[in-house]
């Protein structure tokens, strides 16, 4: 599976932004997707998740309330919808893919995106 990550920006404080992630290859639908993101000088860190079949999410508590992940099979895209953004939501945010796993840990995930960079300025 080959992740493409996109969807990042510079926005304000208080602002919004979707990110997308789209997947090429096989089974799609078979895997379980995930969201991090690394803020310079951090560790990457869980953001939210969602089972293959959609059927559940999972969520840091930083970002409970503000962001919903989606996904829609037909299309191998996973979805980040971002709202009331803070300037600590500023990170490379990654997409993952895990086969086993539902991927609310960095060593969950098989594969990986290239990351798209959110700015959010105060």
């Amino acid at each position: 599976v080959q992740l493409q990550a996109s969807g990042g920006g510079l926005v304000q404080a208080g602002g919004s932004l979707r990110l997308s992630c789209a997947a090429s290859g096989r089974a799609f639908s078979g895997y379980n997707m995930g969201w991090f993101r690394q803020a310079p000088g951090k560790d990457r860190e869980f953001v939210v998740a969602i089972t293959s079949s959609g059927d559940r999410m999972f969520y840091a508590d930083s970002v409970q309330g503000r962001f919903t992940i989606s996904r829609d099979n037909a299309k191998n895209t996973v979805y980040l919808q971002m709202n009331s953004l803070k300037p600590e939501d500023t990170a490379v945010y990654y997409c993952a893919a895990a086969r086993l796993w539902v991927p609310q840990r960095a060593k969950d995930a098989d594969y990986w995106g290239q990351g798209t960079l959110v700015t959010v300025s105060s």
